[in-house]
């Protein structure tokens, strides 16, 4: 896979004034294929999450609370960058063998993530940074 495989869906919102329903997954969605577990990632300002990448699976995440951006590379060293707010109501599908960080640039952001499996220790790769290659400022 390479970063040309990262894809963008724009979901649903419903306009609300006691506050809008942001739709996330439906069994009829293109994008999803099957459930795994969803989890929520929380991110203080400023703060980098990652560099992890998955082995088997792929991940769809929207950014629920606030505004986060993304760094991926892949194995060609080839370089993407995506900004997700919480009020786009867009998703993100990110496959397997993509490196991947992120960055909350509001106060506090929230990211739900679901992927295909359960979670293995042995499906993902950590790193702090990534060998080889300037990491993004």
């Amino acid at each position: 896979m390479t970063v040309n495989d990262i894809k963008i869906f724009k979901n649903k919102v419903v306009l609300n004034k006691k506050g809008n329903l942001i739709k996330f997954v439906s069994i009829k969605n293109i994008f999803f294929k099957k459930f795994g577990e969803i989890y929520f990632n929380e991110i203080i300002y400023k703060k980098k999450k990652g560099w992890i990448k998955h082995l088997k699976t792929s991940c769809l995440m929207q950014c629920v609370v606030g505004k986060v951006r993304f760094h991926f590379i892949d194995k060609n060293l080839k370089k993407k960058k995506y900004i997700l707010e919480s009020s786009s109501g867009k998703i993100i599908k990110i496959p397997a063998n993509i490196w991947f960080c992120f960055t909350s640039l509001a106060k506090k952001s929230i990211l739900v993530n679901l992927i295909e499996n359960c979670h293995q220790d042995s499906e993902i790769e950590k790193k702090n940074e990534i060998e080889n290659c300037k990491i993004f400022k």
